[in-house]
């Protein structure tokens, strides 16, 4: 969900024990669009445009390049690619938006593979990060098939260390459905979390968060670990 429907740090939830979490999170697009007219590597500008829509962009992305696989073989089209971009409302010209494509297609066959593309455009995270953020979805993952429900994060995830649950500005019920609202960013409701999704919402905010203890912190403190 991007073009017209752009989601700012005071309706995005994520957790965070301590109460920097809107300030870190304005910090992280506004630096994000700052730096990305300035960015000279197609792929660099792309992370960028989407990190400066806040801690779904990728997340957001990823969703739309999916629904646009009506073939289910994982793989977009330059076409698809730049009609995808377009959607998005970012601000990339079609030129640009072929060049990236360009980047992603090695092999020249006029095709990309999704994953590899969510991959590259993902910021890095740590490998101790990538592992909570794991043990965390393995955690709901009852069957072993790579898919958890809203359900399930619902009954596990605790908003009690929330800066808006704890300072009484909004509910509990409140917190949670603005936080579970974060996985169906492209409108689609389908109550299903892959763990691709949930890898990309967290490398979202990863970014602003230096400290790797920090990041297991918040991580085992919303999720009962």
């Amino acid at each position: 969900m991007f073009a017209g429907k752009e989601k700012t740090s005071s309706n995005l939830a994520w957790h965070r024990p301590q109460s920097a979490i809107s300030l870190q999170e304005e910090e992280l697009m506004q630096n994000s669009a700052r730096a990305a007219p300035n960015a000279t590597d197609p792929i660099e500008k792309l992370r960028l445009l989407c990190l400066s829509r806040g801690a779904t962009g990728i997340l957001a992305l990823g969703r739309l390049f999916r629904r646009m696989d009506n073939n289910g073989n994982k793989k977009v089209s330059k076409e698809e690619f730049v009609q995808g971009l377009m959607e998005t409302g970012l601000e990339m010209s079609t030129k640009e938006a072929e060049e990236t494509f360009g980047r992603f297609d090695t092999d020249k066959s006029g095709n990309i593979s999704l994953d590899e593309l969510i991959k590259q455009i993902r910021p890095p995270m740590s490998e101790s990060r990538r592992d909570i953020v794991k043990k965390v979805f393995k955690k709901f993952d009852k069957t072993g098939d790579g898919v958890i429900t809203i359900d399930d994060i619902r009954s596990v995830y605790s908003v009690n260390s929330h800066p808006l649950y704890m300072s009484g500005e909004e509910t509990a019920e409140k917190v949670m459905n603005r936080f579970l609202a974060n996985f169906e960013v492209d409108g689609t409701a389908d109550g299903r979390v892959t763990l691709e999704e949930f890898m990309n919402f967290y490398s979202g905010i990863s970014v602003s968060i230096d400290n790797d203890c920090y990041f297991d912190l918040m991580m085992r403190q919303a999720y009962k670990m």
